[in-house]
Order: structure tokens, then C-alpha cells, then sequence
């Protein structure tokens, strides 16, 4: 298991877990006395607040030498499927964690329980605790009341016992139809919690389940299932988000029931909820993410400028970043906002110190040497890294004929544009002095190629650099030796901080400019590198070898993020 300093500073879930291995809470003989699960649906991909979920999960339990489980809970079989549990298991273990230890593994599946499931919800029924209800789903959805009002009792709520275990059974036996009848636990229709009053725990569902097949037709509730499977696999304290915390009554009452009728023994293990991840400039919902898919909005579950974790990864965001940006958000017991450039910034904090240097160039324009013999190369270097001397120099030439960025050059420059102007010298990097002597334009009148002269004694690391000051500094490549590459430059996906709040539509809070895709260069340095490489292109950020489309003499590059938030004034 990988070793991770995560989320170290004290906070509330810490505090309990100390206090609890202070009073021997959950002291059990072979068993460490912190176990806590990743629970996911396999329903769709992991989105970044799961991230924080995964973080805290097995982040804590490496941090007080225990473990972490990864179960899903594929209790409803028509939305589930063996591409998305292979995605989450994948997924997981890209963040850096793993769910085994020296002894065995703790990969585990609801469906695992499936039996015992079944098993304790007819102890319930014969103890008084569940009951068959023959009623229609609205009629039940309308008995339970609103929250400041009682629900109602349903006229099957004192079935006898006999009879609700014999439609159980019968159920379990595929005698009936989908929403003919349902299981429903026996709490209190006047509960202030609506979770309480009376909530159905098994229902009727024929649909080919991934891992049991056509085995069963009846299938429990997640309320039902998740506390059992968690007591089940000894679990000590069950991590969530705070939208599960008006289901924690239930959560221990069906416990607690189970261990009065012999069913289970305790310690039980017991729910905290910590605030979830919310993020801005970002969609979060599953059937949203899967509204962008669909539409075609996006270009796939994929896309880097989803938040998917398929597609942060994708764009180049890295396990170390996230990680690291869990750490900083922290644990806390109430919803907040956090801005999107705190996750920007923790990939660039990540990538500054470790990323190697190289130039590219994504919007090409021809810079021609007229004083430099074409026939003529310059031997030119570069530190890889200019902090990490060890990491060695990259090697590339200067010639007659270059290309530049786009934008470093303007046939009429504004007040402050430091950079090529017919007249102005500026420096490129790493090699040699030069100023502007004129441009070409094509039949559209856009500039075709820029033409300057060179110092022959200005060339960096000489002494004669020194003699010339200049305030522009642009990076270049030779097309002697450039090698092709596209460069996709991405963006937010939204333009607005909160594109779902209220009654907005997210869809109209697309930002169109979120994705520019380009046919550049790149230095001869980085010809060969493998899929999913990072670097700092000199000037422009960060970024990626694309780990789908980008083959060595095929490069595809992903822009992860700039090197400065480009958005701190928006």
C-alpha cells in the first residue's frame, strides 16, 4: 500500500477516532481497530468529489495503521455494469491506493451479502420489525407525509407475520410482478425523520444483474443494505457526506434491531458525515455528466474538461495534485464552496517541481533570420529542469529559419507589448539576441512570417549576452529539427461559478471557448516520449501526452492548466 501524508492536521472524524481507540471501542481480537470502506455504485464514472471521499477513506485508515475496504454497492442492477466497476477499481488504484494488505484482499460487492440480505430481512418480519405492503408506489410516497406533517400508516402495516414471510417468499420465488408488493421495515409513521417512517426495504426487479445473473427478482434498498454490509466486514467507522445524515437513525435502528433478534453482535459500526466536495465552475451530478455524454456536449466520460476522474486524469491533472488537494480543503461538518483555482493550483504546485522544461510552440508563425547563412546551425542547450541541475540539458538548434508563437508578435503593438515589433529586440531563449526588421502578409493581409536580424555575440551563456538588455524574452523552435505535435488547449467547461444553482440550466453556462485545437511544434528532445508524460512548456503552462490518441511520430499534447490562473480576474 502506497504511503500517503494525507489530511493530518486534526479535525472532527480524527478527534472521534482517537477518542474511540482511547476507550477500546472497537477492540477486536486479529481485526485493526480502524476499518473503513470507498462504497461506490457502479452506475457511472468517479467525479472529483468522490476524490475527496477515496482521500479521507484510505487516507485514514493508512494514517491510524488500519484499513480500507472498496465495496460497491450494486444492489440496482439495471444501472450498473462491469465497465464502470473496472473504471472505479482502475481509478482507485491511479489515486494511489489500494485495498489489500499483507494478508488478503478487501475488494468486496453488496450482491456478496445477498444471501445473509435476504436471510435478515425475514428475522425482521418474524420479530415484528418489516412487513409485505400491497400498495402502489405513489400511495406509499403520499402516506409518508411531509416533514412537519405525520405520515400515514398503510392499511398492510399489521399484516401478520405469517402472512408477509409467505409473499416474501413467494416474492423471492418470482411469483409476482414488478410493484405488486414491497418490503418495508416497521419503524414509526410519525417520525420527524422522513427516512423512518416505515421506508421500503426490498423490492421487486427483474433485470440481469452483472455478477449474480438472473438469480434473483428481489433486491434490497441501499438504506437496508449499506449499515449490514458495513457490520458484515466489521467496518468501525462509516465515512459519508452530509446528505446521508438524516438517514443515520435508520442506519443504526436497522442494526440495532438485528443484533435484538441474534443476528449481529456488536461493537456496530457508526456513521459520521463529513461536508462533500463542492466545486466551483463544475457539475457534479451523475445524471448531468451523463446528460453532457449524450448530448454530445462533451466528448465522452472521458473528456478533459469533465470532472470526471477519468477525464482529470485524462487532461493531465495528477493522483499527487489531487491528493494534495483533498489535504488542503480538509474535513469539515458543513457545506462550503471551493473554488476551482484551488485545484488548479495544487496540479501546478504539483507539476512546478517536478514536470521537466521544454518549448513548444502552438500557434506557429515563421520567424526568417535574414542575417544568418541558411545553409548554417547553432548548437543551442537548456537545463531540463532549471531547479534540478541532475535532471540533465536539452539539446536543439538555431537556424535561419524559425517558428515563434503567434502572439509574440504585432504589426501595430499596443502600449506595454514588450515582444517582436518592427524595431524592437527581444530574446529568445536560450539562444541569441534579435530585432524586428519587417513581416510578410498573405492575400488575406495576415501575417505570414516575420523577418528580423541576430547579434552573432549576443547568444545566452556567453559573455557577450551581457551587453544586451532587452525586455522581451520569447520562446522559439527551429524548424530544422521541430517536430510536429496537436495541441488541444483546454479550458473550464463552464463560464459560470455555480452553472446548476437554482433554476439556472448548467447547459447554457457551457463555455464555448473551452476547447482550441491546433497543429504546433514541439523541441526534438520530446520526439519519443510515452503517453501520459508531463511537461512545463516555457511561457505556456503545463502539459500532457495524451494517454489515448498520443503515440511516438503521432504526439497529441493536452493542456492541463496555465501557469498562472487566467481567471483570478473573471
Amino acid at each position: 500500500m502506497t504511503e500517503h501524508n494525507l489530511d493530518t492536521v486534526s479535525n472532527f472524524i480524527r478527534q472521534k477516532i482517537e477518542h474511540d481507540t482511547a476507550e477500546h471501542k472497537f477492540e477486536r481480537a486479529g481485526l485493526p481497530r480502524v476499518i473503513t470502506r470507498f462504497p461506490p455504485e457502479p452506475n457511472g464514472y468517479l467525479h472529483i468529489g468522490h476524490a475527496k471521499s477515496i482521500c479521507i477513506n484510505f487516507g485514514l485508515a493508512q494514517s491510524y495503521g488500519g484499513r480500507c475496504h472498496l465495496r460497491f454497492d450494486d444492489t440496482n442492477p439495471e444501472k450498473e455494469s462491469v465497465e464502470y466497476v473496472n473504471s472505479i477499481k482502475e481509478t482507485v488504484q491511479w489515486l494511489g491506493y489500494d485495498w489489500s494488505d499483507a494478508h488478503e484482499e478487501h475488494l468486496h460487492y453488496a450482491s456478496d451479502y445477498f444471501d445473509a440480505l435476504y436471510a435478515f430481512a425475514e428475522r425482521l418480519i418474524e420479530a415484528g420489525h418489516a412487513y409485505i405492503d400491497s400498495q402502489s408506489a405513489d400511495a406509499i410516497r403520499t402516506q409518508r407525509g411531509q416533514l412537519h406533517e405525520a405520515g400515514t400508516e398503510s392499511p398492510h402495516r399489521n399484516r401478520p407475520v405469517a402472512e408477509s414471510l409467505d409473499i416474501f417468499r413467494r416474492m423471492k420465488a418470482g411469483e409476482f410482478g414488478e410493484g405488486e408488493h414491497v418490503l418495508r421495515a416497521k419503524i414509526d409513521m410519525a417520525s420527524n425523520f422522513i427516512s423512518m417512517r416505515d421506508p421500503v426495504i426490498y423490492r421487486i426487479r427483474y433485470a440481469h444483474h452483472h455478477r449474480t445473473g438472473d438469480a434473483w427478482c428481489i433486491y434490497p434498498l441501499y438504506d437496508f443494505t449499506h449499515c449490514i454490509s458495513d457490520a458484515l466486514e466489521k467496518i468501525t467507522h462509516s465515512l459519508c457526506t452530509l446528505e446521508f445524515e438524516n438517514n443515520r437513525p435508520l442506519y443504526n435502528w436497522v442494526l440495532e434491531r438485528l443484533v435484538e433478534v441474534g443476528a449481529l453482535t456488536q461493537p456496530l459500526p457508526e456513521q459520521t458525515e463529513f461536508a462533500r466536495l463542492n466545486l466551483t465552475y463544475a457539475i457534479t451530478s451523475k445524471r448531468k455528466l451523463l446528460q453532457l455524454v449524450e448530448e454530445q456536449k462533451v466528448d465522452g466520460w472521458d473528456d478533459p474538461r469533465m470532472m470526471t476522474l477519468v477525464g482529470i486524469r485524462r487532461r493531465g491533472f495528477t493522483p499527487a495534485a489531487i491528493r494534495l488537494f483533498c489535504e488542503r480543503i480538509g474535513v469539515a461538518k458543513n457545506d462550503s464552496w471551493i473554488d476551482m483555482s484551488v485545484l488548479e493550483q495544487a496540479v501546478r504546485d504539483d507539476l512546478d517541481e517536478k514536470a521537466p522544461r521544454a518549448v513548444g510552440v502552438l500557434k506557429p508563425l515563421k520567424l526568417i533570420i535574414d542575417n544568418y547563412d541558411a545553409n548554417q546551425t547553432e548548437p543551442c542547450k537548456a537545463p531540463v529542469h532549471p531547479h534540478h541541475p541532475e535532471m540533465g540539458e536539452r539539446h536543439f538548434v538555431f537556424s535561419k529559419e524559425l517558428w515563434i508563437e503567434h502572439d509574440d508578435f504585432m504589426a501595430e503593438p499596443v502600449k506595454g507589448f514588450f515582444r517582436l515589433f518592427v524595431g524592437n529586440k527581444v530574446r529568445l531563449r536560450h539562444g541569441f539576441v534579435i530585432e524586428c526588421t519587417g513581416f510578410d502578409v498573405d492575400e488575406n493581409g495576415q501575417v505570414s512570417a516575420v523577418h528580423a536580424q541576430y547579434f552573432p555575440d549576443s547568444k545566452s551563456g556567453t559573455d557577450g549576452s551581457n551587453n544586451y538588455k532587452v525586455k522581451g524574452n520569447i520562446h522559439w523552435l527551429s524548424s530544422a529539427d521541430a517536430v510536429a505535435a496537436e495541441i488541444r488547449a483546454y479550458d473550464r467547461l463552464f463560464l459560470d461559478a455555480h452553472p446548476d444553482a437554482g433554476d439556472k440550466n448548467f447547459l447554457d453556462a457551457i463555455n464555448p471557448d473551452s476547447k482550441h485545437i491546433s497543429q504546433g511544434y514541439v523541441e526534438p528532445s520530446i520526439a519519443n516520449v510515452a503517453a501520459e508524460t508531463h511537461f512545463q512548456f516555457e511561457r505556456l503552462g503545463y502539459f500532457v501526452t495524451d494517454r489515448v490518441d498520443s503515440k511516438p511520430g503521432a504526439l497529441v499534447f493536452n493542456r492541463v492548466v496555465g501557469l498562472k490562473d487566467a481567471w483570478q480576474k473573471k
